[in-house]
């Protein structure tokens, strides 16, 4: 084993023991996305139910002339920026436009996965050989920091996909005024946000009637049982997802099914559920105009255009430093 997959791995376990021994029991959603996970992930975005990729798949497909326009209002040369390009499947969009439209910049997508940026590398090398591109594997702000010192040119970022709904507001609003400390004045940010709707539109999208969000909840204990030596019995546990339209936040857990202990073998102990206990898996924050307005100003941003989808479910939108 390489010692950076050893480092990982004790992450990993160091993760598992710190949620497991909390109350109430918890598990890091970051790690949803092995193989399997992402597979199932790649069918959530399929479901009739799942709104999101949808929504956000319209602004990009028909507003792509407008979105280049804000971007390249002074045409001058641009980095552009994707944290957590995941498969690029909509940033595609924009790129091939770009490239029609000759414009000059640098496609940079950053990621911690390198298998991510190896898959999204090899996919934009066949579809846009032109396209010069600039893969960086590591932490955002890092890599961000030395970007800035070593391109002069305007970064745009793009954070997409409603990734920031998994962030609680306050990390949410800590992790821009990161992103603006490494910014410029002529910087631009692109968040996508999931917008407040009818509460059962949400709730569907997060607990659908094909049972993949469960499985694909459920997955993370078959990982725990592969990676970390662990005796979880999945069929004991169930998932559930509940909206609470106030805080505006879709929240999931699993649920055991009966009093059971698990052993983790790479951590030596044992965890004891009680019949009904929940495991919190995972928050997804649902924003309304008012709050992103809120959440710029706060992190040292200004609004500059909100792009919506045809059914105002979702908006990317668009922010300067000031």
């Amino acid at each position: 084993m390489h010692s950076s997959s050893k480092i990982k791995q004790n992450t990993f376990a160091d993760d598992v023991m710190r949620g497991l021994s909390a109350t109430p029991k918890f598990l890091s959603s970051k790690y949803f996305y092995d193989n399997e996970g992402s597979r199932l992930f790649q069918e959530i975005m399929k479901l009739p139910e799942y709104y999101l990729t949808r929504a956000e798949f319209e602004v990009f497909s028909r507003q792509t002339d407008e979105i280049f326009s804000a971007f390249n209002a002074d045409n001058s040369p641009f980095d552009l920026i994707e944290l957590g390009a995941g498969d690029g499947t909509k940033t595609s969009f924009l790129v091939s436009y770009f490239l029609k439209q000759n414009a000059d910049f640098t496609y940079v997508p950053i990621d911690i996965s390198a298998e991510a940026l190896n898959t999204l590398t090899a996919k934009f090398e066949k579809e846009f050989p032109q396209l010069l591109m600039q893969t960086e594997k590591g932490d955002y702000f890092k890599t961000l920091e030395t970007l800035s010192t070593k391109s002069s040119k305007r970064k745009i970022i793009l954070f997409l996909g409603s990734n920031i709904g998994n962030f609680r507001q306050k990390q949410a609003q800590e992790f821009f005024r990161e992103l603006r400390a490494v910014m410029n004045k002529d910087d631009l940010l692109f968040i996508g946000f999931d917008l407040q709707k009818d509460p059962q539109t949400i709730l569907d999208a997060y607990s659908d009637k094909q049972g993949v969000t469960a499985a694909f909840n459920i997955n993370l204990l078959k990982r725990i049982n592969r990676e970390l030596g662990a005796n979880f019995d999945p069929k004991e546990f169930s998932h559930y997802a509940i909206y609470h339209p106030i805080e505006g936040a879709a929240r999931s857990f699993l649920i055991s099914q009966k009093k059971q202990t698990v052993f983790i073998k790479s951590l030596n102990k044992n965890f004891d559920f009680e019949a009904w206990e929940p495991i919190f898996m995972e928050i997804s924050q649902k924003y309304s105009l008012k709050m992103i307005a809120e959440l710029a100003k706060e992190s040292g941003f200004q609004i500059e255009k909100n792009f919506f989808d045809s059914k105002n479910y979702y908006t990317d939108s668009l922010w300067k430093p000031v």
